[in-house]
């Protein structure tokens, strides 16, 4: 078997992590251009693939047979070379956005559902809501309903966001304001990267349900590696890879109090799990080419805290990176979202006689207590784990995310 995605820039690509936990076969990237893939298709050392935008239509003029899905859907995602040559298209999209839409538990039989984009995405998702009992009705740009008069659809239970809006890197926007949708029951979004969509972000703010896209990569994965096994793969393999891959996408964000060890954590913890380490304050005074008592007496704390959160924007919508945060980045609440959006955030306590005060304006003229005092509520707030700051801390991290899967 040589197995493989097929597609024009897949840089960003998880498939071969999640076929590596699917089977034993070997699975490769196969960039190509628009005028290479009828080639590739023909010629091609593969016996099985899948198929990425922008060829999932590209592929069907060149292949021999389509399964009653992919003819359905209009789309292939999946080709298989039979014995003889023949080349098989399925779409196993439909797959997986319909074990999304269980997997997230949000009710959508009899329910309206606003399917945002007229794509290929938007296809599967509007065909597979049908199919489950919903009415979907699909947002576009200059269509019947478009987002001019998104009005007319307050009465929706459902809203599954099927375009690129929010996707990394352009991370931090959304398509629509969630609170103009008084009657809403879940939120869907097809994007994975970052975890949580400004999307996502305002559903959890306002206590909807909502679900991400990941599930449904690693579900249609599994389908599709069952056609290029021959053989059957549980449905129950889906959650483990899941929960996985959710674990090595994020970031791992440590806050906590000024001098509570963040640093050095920091680098112990991305050295026993293979990540990039990041100081955020590091980074901040290589961006103002001074150091941090500089930046306060030239621009006071407002200025630091704007360049604060610039430096964390910059590196929060990356993936899998061990972050050290500024000891005040949480009373900034712009930088809340921005910590969730792709983050596991983890609070490192230390008592505060035994936090470090050199070069920390702000933990000078012993003030730490009232400063703890303020800002614990804020921790708490933004932490998804406490772990106690001692030589053990790296440790017990590790540990608690593996408690995870």
């Amino acid at each position: 078997m040589n197995c493989g995605l097929l597609g024009r820039v897949l840089g960003h690509s998880y498939s071969p992590q999640i076929h590596a936990m699917l089977g034993d076969y070997p699975y490769s990237l196969f960039e190509k251009e628009p005028d290479e893939v009828g080639d590739f298709l023909k010629n091609g050392d593969f016996t099985g693939i899948n198929v990425t935008i922008p060829y999932k239509k590209t592929v069907i003029p060149f292949l021999d047979e389509l399964t009653p899905a992919a003819e359905k859907m209009g789309a292939v995602n999946t080709v298989v070379r039979r014995p003889d040559g023949a080349l098989l298209g399925h779409n196993t999209d439909y797959f997986g956005f319909v074990s999304l839409v269980q997997h997230s538990g949000i009710p959508v039989q009899g329910r309206k559902a606003l399917v945002l984009g007229s794509g290929g995405a938007s296809g599967t998702a509007v065909q597979a809501l049908r199919d489950l009992g919903a009415t979907p009705i699909v947002i576009s740009r200059s269509g019947e309903n478009n987002y001019g008069n998104l009005c007319r659809h307050a009465d929706a239970c459902l809203i599954v966001n099927a375009t690129p809006v929010g996707m990394y890197p352009k991370n931090g926007v959304s398509p629509l304001d969630l609170a103009a949708f008084p009657h809403l029951e879940g939120v869907l979004d097809v994007i994975y990267n970052p975890a949580k969509t400004r999307l996502l972000l305002d559903a959890e703010a306002l206590g909807i349900p909502g679900e991400n896209g990941l599930w449904m990569l690693v579900a249609q994965a599994k389908e599709a590696a069952e056609y290029f096994t021959g053989q059957p793969i549980s449905d129950a393999v889906i959650a483990p890879i899941h929960r996985r891959l959710s674990v090595q996408m994020k970031n791992i964000a440590l806050v906590g109090m000024p001098g509570c060890g963040k640093t050095t954590v920091g680098r112990q913890l991305a050295q026993r799990l293979g990540r990039k380490f990041v100081d955020l304050d590091d980074e901040l005074v290589k961006d103002a080419g001074c150091s941090i008592p500089d930046i306060f007496a030239r621009e006071g704390e407002d200025g630091f805290r704007a360049r604060e959160t610039a430096v964390l924007e910059r590196f929060s919508r990356e993936s899998g990176l061990v972050l050290a945060t500024g000891g005040g980045c949480v009373t900034q609440a712009e930088n809340l979202p921005l910590l969730w959006q792709n983050s596991t955030v983890c609070w490192l306590q230390r008592d505060t006689a035994a936090l470090a005060t050199d070069g920390r304006p702000l933990s000078q003229g012993g003030k730490l207590e009232e400063m703890y005092r303020i800002r614990r509520p804020l921790y708490e707030k933004a932490a998804d784990l406490t772990v106690q700051s001692d030589e053990n801390a790296a440790e017990a991290i590790a540990a608690r995310l593996e408690e995870t899967l």
